[in-house]
C-alpha cells in the first residue's frame, strides 16, 4: 500500500468536510489513492471518470444523479474537465447539510490548480478541503536510501519500474504525452516543441533565481509569453516558485523567486539523465538534490506554515525557511556532501531572520551536531522533525 500518510490525512478531512479535493499532476497517484480510500468506505463508493463518455453521460442531470445516490460517496475524477459541476455540487451539499449530513460526501480529483480552485472558490467555499499529492515520499518507503526516489522521482509508475531504463522511458513518454495531448485538452494553445524547450531550460537552471528576460531571450519569445508558460507549468503542479523572504527591510535582498521542477525524476528525464552514474557527473547534481529535498519538505506543510528562501547581495543565504508563526522560524541548509560544514552565509542569514531552529540536511544516515545551534540531519529525520516542530504550540 502506498500513500499511507496522505490516506490518513484525507480520511481525517473527510470526517470534517462534505467534499475533499485531491490535487496533483496526472499520473501522480490521485486515482490510486482515492480507490485505496474507497476500500474502507461502506457502502462501496461510486467512481466516475469524467474523461469517459459513458461516465460523463451519467451526469447529464447531475442533481438528479446525486440525489439518487445520496447514500453513497461519489468520486469525481478529472473534474477540471467539467467545471460546470461545481454549481450543482454546492446545491446538493447545502441541501444535505440542512438535512443533517455535514461530511463525507464527495471525493474530487483534479489535475489543474488554477481553474479548479477558481471554480471551487466561487461555488464550494467553506465546503471543501484540499490535499495536494506530490508523489511518493521517503517516509513511506522502507528500503530506499533516497537515491532511487531522487533519480526516478515520485510518480509511482516511474519509481516502481523494473529498472532505471524502464523508469526513464516512462518519464519520457509522460513528458511527450503531457505536452502533445494533455495540455491541449485544457484548452491551452501552446506549441509542444516551445513548451518542451522552455521546460528543459528550467531543468538546466534547477533552483536558480528566476530571470524572465534571460529565459525569453534564450527561447526567442517575449517576456509576457514566457510568463504565461511559467504560470501554466505552475498551475499544472509541474514547477514550484519559491518566494524570497522579504521581512528584513534593512538588507539588500534578492526579490525574484527561485524556480524548481517539482519532480526530480522529470528534471533528470528532461536532461536525459538515465542513472545515478550519469547524474553524479552532471553539473545539475547540486541543484537537483536541493530541489528534491525542498519538495519533500514543503509537500506536506500545513497552509499556515510558509516556505521561503533568503539571499542578500552581501552573501547571506538560506536554502529554505519555514515560517511557522509565533516567532518560529526554521532555517535549513541543503548540500549533497557527506562531510557537511556550516557556511558563513548560512550563519549570517540565520542571524538576519532570527532563526529559532537550524538544520543542515545531508545525504548521510546519522544525526549529529555541527555546532551549538546547527544539527546535521538526514532527510527522513528532517521530515519527522519538521512535523514535530509544527505540531508544538
Amino acid at each position: 500500500m502506498i500513500f499511507r500518510e496522505a490516506e490518513a490525512e484525507i480520511k481525517e478531512l473527510f470526517d470534517q468536510f462534505p467534499a475533499v479535493g485531491i490535487l496533483g499532476p496526472r499520473q501522480i497517484g490521485k486515482t490510486t489513492l482515492a480507490l485505496q480510500i474507497a476500500e474502507s468506505i461502506s457502502p462501496e463508493p461510486i467512481y466516475l471518470d469524467l474523461e469517459s463518455p459513458s461516465d460523463l453521460a451519467k451526469l447529464t442531470e447531475p442533481e438528479l444523479y446525486f440525489n439518487e445516490h445520496s447514500n453513497r460517496v461519489i468520486i469525481l475524477d478529472e473534474i477540471q474537465r467539467v467545471p460546470e459541476l461545481f454549481a450543482p455540487l454546492r446545491s446538493i451539499i447545502d441541501k444535505r447539510k440542512r438535512e443533517g449530513k455535514k461530511s463525507g460526501q464527495f471525493l474530487i480529483l483534479g489535475s489543474a490548480s488554477l481553474e479548479l480552485l477558481k471554480q471551487s472558490s466561487e461555488s464550494l467555499a467553506g465546503r471543501i478541503a484540499y490535499k495536494t499529492l506530490s508523489g511518493l515520499k521517503p517516509t513511506e518507503l522502507e528500503n530506499d536510501n533516497n537515491n532511487r526516489l531522487w533519480l526516478r522521482g515520485g510518480f509511482p509508475d516511474s519509481y516502481l519500474a523494473k529498472d532505471d531504463n524502464s523508469s526513464f522511458n516512462w518519464r519520457q513518454n509522460f513528458i511527450a504525452t503531457y505536452l502533445e495531448r494533455d495540455i491541449p485538452q485544457f484548452g491551452i494553445r501552446i506549441p509542444a516543441s516551445s513548451l518542451r524547450q522552455f521546460w528543459t531550460m528550467l531543468a538546466h537552471i534547477q533552483g536558480g533565481i528566476l530571470n524572465l528576460s534571460t529565459l525569453a531571450k534564450g527561447l526567442g519569445n517575449s517576456v509576457p509569453t514566457i510568463s504565461r508558460y511559467l504560470d501554466l507549468l505552475n498551475d499544472l503542479f509541474l514547477i514550484r516558485k519559491l518566494q524570497p523572504w522579504a521581512s528584513n527591510a534593512g538588507k539588500r535582498l534578492v526579490k525574484s523567486p527561485k524556480v524548481y521542477i517539482r519532480d526530480s525524476g522529470l528534471t533528470h528525464a528532461l536532461l536525459r539523465i538515465k542513472n545515478l552514474e550519469e547524474l553524479s557527473g552532471n553539473p545539475i547534481i547540486g541543484g537537483s538534490w536541493e530541489g528534491f529535498i525542498i519538495e519533500m519538505l514543503i509537500a506536506d506543510l500545513p497552509s499556515w506554515a510558509l516556505p521561503y528562501f533568503y539571499r542578500t547581495s552581501a552573501g547571506a543565504e538560506i536554502d529554505l525557511i519555514i515560517d511557522a508563526g509565533n516567532k518560529k522560524r526554521i532555517a535549513i541548509e541543503i548540500k549533497r556532501s557527506l562531510a557537511p560544514s556550516i557556511s558563513k552565509g548560512f550563519t549570517i542569514g540565520c542571524e538576519d531572520i532570527r532563526a529559532t531552529h537550524r538544520y543542515f540536511v545531508y545525504p548521510g544516515y546519522e544525526r549529529f551536531p555541527l555546532s551549538k545551534e546547527v544539527t546535521a540531519i538526514p532527510l527522513k529525520e528532517m521530515m519527522k522533525e519538521l512535523s514535530m516542530i509544527l505540531s508544538l504550540p
